[in-house]
């Protein structure tokens, strides 16, 4: 019966596109708006050289755990732990994933409309001859307007359930294998314009010459939190991709390859921008506003900046697209399998219902901007906040405790060794699991709800 069960569910068809797929889903507005404004709050290459120990010690064993996870159950992120855990409160890890890929895909999809936004912007010329304050007061008039972003958010979900409702290998693994192909391509042209300005040695330094007397306990702290939610991790989407996963494929392998490409485009990124950045003397701690404010007006300053700051758009609409389809994934797969809807009116109503979760996210910026919910938080940070503080971290929490201490190391080794593979480094990753992952999240997780105080 099981094989039956097996034969007819969808999954991954080529190696290429499971590391498309995976990287992916990790590779997001994280790597290319979020990773290059914090490293430039945080010093620079002392920060990244924190942020690379943590993915190698938190995010690449919570990456491995899901796929485990997803892998050894061939379900859902919900399935999966019924079927692990039977008669045991574990599910309720698999609904926190749910949860949190259904608030995170509501503010994302604002985000992302945002960029599809910009992209008519870039193709328009409407940057030129702007000062930055002139930009600034653009892409506060853009984000605070009633209707505009929620066009946009509506034809960036359509995009995302498009590709979805095509089924993992026709939908997923073919999008993947175009998509992420063209956002490298994109951002390596990005790279050697940056690296060929007048001045640009000063952002490499920035980027590669540590100074540690410039990061602090927050910094590091920031890197762990980030390590950690660049992955795509604590929601399930990995432990949905692994459950597509053929048995022959080599899961360690696998997780290390997509743990490299995430961590090599948020570096590109640096690349692509900081020195840009510093050629234009522009301060690279800029925060969120670097991406929307200060690059347009860096590329308007640089020579060829129409066709640059164009692509630089495109590239991040690609990275987001390429999240968002893993995080609609999550919501669908619980869907098919467990309530039994076929996939098309899943991805259909499941893009809907989170895209209409989405209208007040926009609208916080503008019209609901006075409606205050936890905290005096807006409905935008509310998700955010509720998502990346505690629904991510407690997930992440618990898929490490699981796979650490009760799925089983004979279930863990069986299902990582399958097919004849060797893991030498196996009780190290059992030990990352069990002890260094847990601690490393429970400190994410008491920063991010005010407990623990640097």
């Amino acid at each position: 019966m099981e094989s039956n069960n097996l034969q007819k569910r969808d999954g991954f068809g080529s190696k290429l596109g499971i590391i498309a797929a995976a990287a992916g889903s990790a590779i997001g507005l994280g790597n290319i708006w979020k990773f290059p404004y914090i490293t430039g709050e945080n010093g620079g290459a002392a920060f990244i050289i924190v942020y690379l120990i943590c993915i190698a010690l938190i995010g690449f064993p919570v990456m491995l755990s899901e796929f485990i996870i997803g892998r050894r159950a061939q379900k859902n992120a919900i399935g999966s732990f019924k079927k692990l855990a039977p008669g045991t409160p574990w599910f309720l890890t698999g609904w926190m994933g749910v949860v949190a890929a259904f608030f995170i895909l509501a503010f994302y999809g604002v985000v992302a409309g945002w960029c599809l936004d910009y992209i008519v912007k870039a193709i328009t010329n409407s940057f030129a001859g702007q000062t930055t304050e002139q930009i600034g007061n653009a892409f506060t008039g853009l984000i605070s307007n009633p209707w505009q972003p929620v066009i946009w958010q509506i034809i960036f979900m359509a995009l995302t359930a498009f590709i979805v409702l095509a089924g993992v290998k026709d939908g997923i693994e073919k999008y993947a294998k175009i998509l992420m192909p063209l956002l490298l391509g994109i951002i390596i042209i990005l790279d050697i314009r940056a690296i060929t300005l007048p001045g640009s040695g000063a952002g490499l330094a920035f980027l590669f010459k540590p100074d540690f007397s410039k990061l602090s306990a927050q910094g590091v702290l920031t890197a762990l939190g980030h390590a950690f939610f660049s992955l795509s991790l604590g929601m399930g989407t990995m432990i949905t991709y692994g459950s597509y996963i053929q048995k022959k494929e080599n899961l360690a392998d696998t997780a290390i390859q997509v743990t490299i490409a995430d961590t090599l485009i948020a570096l590109l990124a640096g690349v692509a921008i900081f020195p840009a950045v510093f050629a234009f003397g522009i301060e690279p701690g800029a925060g969120p506003g670097l991406v929307f404010v200060t690059l347009p007006n860096v590329f308007q300053q640089m020579p060829g900046g129409y066709f640059f700051g164009l692509l630089f758009f495109i590239l991040l609409t690609v990275a987001a697209l390429t999240s968002s389809i893993s995080i609609l994934e999550v919501v669908v797969a619980y869907v098919v399998e467990d309530m039994n809807i076929n996939r098309k009116k899943a991805a259909v109503v499941a893009a809907l219902l989170i895209t209409i979760l989405g209208i007040p996210c926009s609208l916080a910026m503008g019209p609901m901007a006075n409606i205050k919910l936890l905290g005096g938080r807006n409905f935008f940070d509310t998700l955010d906040y509720i998502a990346s503080n505690w629904l991510l971290p407690l997930g992440g929490l618990f898929i490490s405790i699981f796979v650490g201490w009760i799925l089983g190391k004979e279930n863990v080794e069986d299902e990582v060794t399958c097919g004849g593979v060797k893991i030498s480094y196996l009780p190290f990753f059992m030990f990352l699991a069990r002890f260094i992952a847990p601690i490393a999240i429970a400190i994410v997780f008491l920063n991010g709800i005010g407990v623990l105080k640097f």
